[in-house]
């Protein structure tokens, strides 16, 4: 029987550490919404193990992470994200990666997201702050949802000295210079997922 475990809330963004089997040492932020138009979903986000990954459920956006998967230098960062049911409204799910401070104030990480649109998405966070580095574009690499309701897409980042490829089925849908923004890709690596999604999330790993 799978554990259930509630993300607690505070003020905009909480964490917890997850207690459960397989998701132990991992943590959890909730970013709660604070749009008028779209507010969030009521019911608290749970993660837990399923099959050889973990499923998110999320009424609220959350990052997901474990502050021993770090990387460094050049590396390729990979997943694989089912999303099991369409969301009412377009919501992005995807990769985390050079985050620091991840559950304090000063919070920094970039992501790397997909939606059921066909759309992807390429985003800094630092503190409360969410800043584009890419217009969201479409993208046929991109799986969506078949008459079943699912859809699965294999995520990469891969970082260089020079740039970082940012990938979808082993296609590359656009390439950044390592700079600005970019220019620290050291840290932790995770996964976020928006709120109204239910995904599931597997070979979540990094290689040299």
């Amino acid at each position: 029987m799978k554990r259930l475990i509630p993300a607690a809330i505070f003020a905009l963004a909480a964490f917890v550490t997850i207690s459960a089997a397989s998701t132990k040492g991992w943590k959890v932020r909730v970013d709660r919404s604070t749009s008028a138009t779209d507010p969030d979903a009521s019911g608290a986000v749970k993660f837990t193990d399923a099959g050889s990954g973990f499923h998110a459920s999320n009424p609220q956006a959350a990052v997901y992470w474990n502050p021993a998967n770090t990387a460094t230098g050049s590396y390729t960062l990979k997943g694989n994200f089912t999303l099991l049911e369409p969301s009412n409204h377009t919501n992005y799910y995807g990769l985390v990666f050079g985050g620091k401070d991840l559950d304090g104030p000063q919070q920094t990480y970039t992501y790397f997201t997909v939606a059921q649109d066909g759309t992807w998405l390429l985003k800094h966070r630092d503190g409360s702050n969410a800043q584009p580095l890419a217009a969201k574009t479409h993208s046929d690499a991109i799986k969506t949802p078949g008459a079943d309701g699912k859809s699965v897409n294999a995520l990469e980042v891969r970082v260089t000295p020079a740039k970082i490829d940012f990938v979808v089925n082993g296609t590359v849908v656009h390439s950044e210079p390592k700079g600005g923004a970019l220019a620290n890709t050291d840290g932790i690596y995770g996964a976020r997922v928006n709120h109204f999604l239910e995904v599931q999330i597997d070979g979540l790993t990094v290689s040299k």
